[in-house]
């Protein structure tokens, strides 16, 4: 599907933007565990390295509440933004914040909105989770591309991947990459249904 804008004697054609769940997690699916612990995660090295990087591709991140006021722990304060070089969508039925930085938008999780993020021009737009509201954007397929960090440990327990969603999938392997410290960065493309 493509998004056509129009102007005075051009038309410019643009893809639809992609939704790529770029995330951490365990070998058992876990992105933290209990109370948010991303404690034994793989915490340095070049596949690292290699995730900063990716980063600075995207111009546009979404998360929920939950994944943003997570960043408080690490000195983020309300209302700024976690990603300086991206503007942000923030969905949540409940955050507010008092005089927010210019790039960072609040709206309620609701479809109509997340489809005119996808549907304007741009980078591919980098959900930087969490677990309930990647669940959620699942079950209504809008995920597109799922880059996994996969850390060699197992959890047990904590946030899920994709939180409480329980949609089957098929995936396609698109790239595989090793790391130190047995860290890799795996990436799949989501079939979509009826593809």
């Amino acid at each position: 599907m493509e998004v056509i804008e129009s102007h005075k004697n051009t038309t410019t054609i643009f893809p639809m933007r992609k939704i790529v769940y770029y995330v951490a997690t365990s070998i058992d699916g876990f992105i933290s565990g209990p109370n948010g612990d991303i404690s034994t995660f793989v915490g340095e090295g070049s596949g690292l390295t290699k995730y900063q990087a990716d980063l600075k591709e995207y111009d546009t991140v979404i998360m929920g509440k939950n994944t943003y006021e997570f960043g408080y722990q690490f000195g983020l304060k309300p209302g700024q933004r976690a990603y300086q070089h991206m503007t942000h969508y923030i969905f949540s039925n409940q955050l507010m914040l008092e005089n927010p930085d210019p790039k960072v938008h609040v709206y309620p999780v609701e479809l109509e909105k997340i489809l005119e993020i996808k549907n304007g021009s741009g980078t591919d737009i980098y959900l930087c989770g969490g677990g309930e509201f990647a669940g959620w954007l699942l079950d209504n397929d809008l995920v597109d591309v799922l880059k996994v960090k996969l850390n060699p440990i197992v959890l047990g327990e904590g946030t899920r991947l994709f939180g409480h969603s329980q949609k089957r999938l098929k995936l396609e392997l698109l790239d595989s990459e090793q790391f130190e410290n047995g860290l890799q960065i795996i990436t799949y493309s989501i079939i979509k249904p009826g593809k």
